[in-house]
């Protein structure tokens, strides 16, 4: 094994989700729903099958594909990209922002992250010889401090990733955040990679802004999402990155070595997918709207401290409190709420880098992408805390 990757040891999801499965547990870890998607959407697919529609895509990503995230962008965000030089399609968001810091990044070179930041950004960067920079969330609405930030900018520092709506907490960055990081990148000359993959599940009044739009930031912005949490078929890996031309063109530079293409028929597919009418959108949200106030009361009522999302698939609560006395630290609650109580969550120092991870060893995050009866023999299960 290589010292590239030697030091990563085993997901956290592998370790959770074989616990579940042993312990017959509500899986309420991984972000994937426990359902399908929109019937037309499948079908779509089944057709492209069925078509012959089974060979190598373009490398960049079929142009209707291309043509329907550029009308996509149009739709909701005002956003003009031209499909031929400005989209390319990637497999999943996953491999999107791998093929960014790997084609807009050398080594030496830094990356400014927030942490709690998802699990796979910081092992792409140490694939990639560079160095992340840490800015920390904190506070009950997870903000961060904008002269931390700006401390966090130097001559090494080439890009800064943004994940909006955000995994693990639900944050949503505002407006006025998002300005702040667009005026420091702007000052130092510095790429945003995005990660918008939930930009369609939001609660309340919550409002999904798009950096690339932000004053400076059109032809300095890589803008990532994905089919798979929209459209609930996480298992097809469809995704695209975006922005100016030259910055798209560096991505596909590595993406071209990585995947080289996507599977051809759910590319099809995922034209259906962006071309669904506003309606669907609308209740996506109502839908998510539902589920997570759902768990928020029952997480409440049963006595944890919970962090309500703004977006996301994700509740992150603070355990302490109603666990046992001998649970000391989050991956003991996790596996102690899996074993003993039957419902899995995700505990959050993995989210943290391993000088900080005491940030987040008394939060725990849990996945509401269920059906309703999942739902709800997790809030029975759950109930039972009471005791404790």
């Amino acid at each position: 094994m290589s010292r590239r990757v030697a030091g990563f040891g085993t997901t956290v999801f592998v370790e959770i989700n074989n616990l579940a499965r042993q312990h017959n547990a509500v899986n309420l870890g991984q972000g994937a729903p426990d359902f399908d998607g929109p019937p037309e959407v499948l079908a779509a697919a089944v057709e492209a099958v069925n078509s012959a529609m089974n060979q190598y895509a373009p490398g960049i990503g079929m142009l209707s594909v291309r043509q329907a995230i550029a009308r996509h962008a149009q739709r909701f965000y005002g956003q003009k990209l031209n499909p031929e030089t400005e989209v390319l399609v990637t497999s999943g968001a996953t491999e999107g922002v791998f093929a960014a810091i790997l084609g807009l990044s050398d080594p030496g070179d830094e990356v400014i992250v927030f942490e709690p930041v998802y699990d796979t950004y910081v092992p792409n960067m140490v694939m990639a010889g560079v160095t992340p920079r840490y800015v920390p969330l904190r506070g009950d609405n997870w903000t961060f401090d904008p002269d931390e930030l700006a401390r966090a900018f130097n001559s090494r520092t080439r890009a800064v990733i943004v994940n909006s709506p955000h995994n693990p907490t639900g944050k949503v960055y505002t407006r006025d955040e998002l300005r702040v990081i667009a005026d420091l990148c702007v000052k130092h000359n510095v790429i945003a990679i995005t990660d918008e993959v939930y930009e369609h599940i939001l609660y309340d009044d919550a409002v999904h802004t798009r950096l690339a739009t932000l004053p400076g930031m059109e032809d300095r912005t890589v803008t990532i999402s994905s089919l798979g949490k929209t459209f609930s078929v996480t298992g097809w890996k469809i995704g695209w990155a975006v922005g100016p031309a030259a910055l798209v063109n560096a991505v596909n530079q590595a993406h071209q070595f990585i995947t080289y293409a996507v599977a051809s028929p759910l590319q099809a597919a995922a034209v259906t997918a962006l071309n669904l009418p506003i309606s669907f959108f609308e209740q996506l949200q109502m839908n998510y709207q539902s589920r997570r106030d759902r768990m928020v009361a029952v997480l409440q009522k049963v006595g944890f401290k919970v962090f309500k999302p703004s977006g996301s698939y994700f509740i992150m609560i603070d355990w302490r409190g109603v666990a046992p006395p001998h649970v000391k630290d989050d991956f003991q609650f996790a596996r102690w709420l899996t074993t003993e109580i039957g419902v899995a969550c995700i505990p959050a120092s993995p989210f943290y880098q391993e000088s900080d991870k005491y940030l987040g060893k008394h939060f725990a995050r849990f996945a509401v992408c269920k059906r309703d009866e999942t739902l709800a023999a997790a809030s029975e299960r759950l109930s039972r805390l009471g005791k404790y």
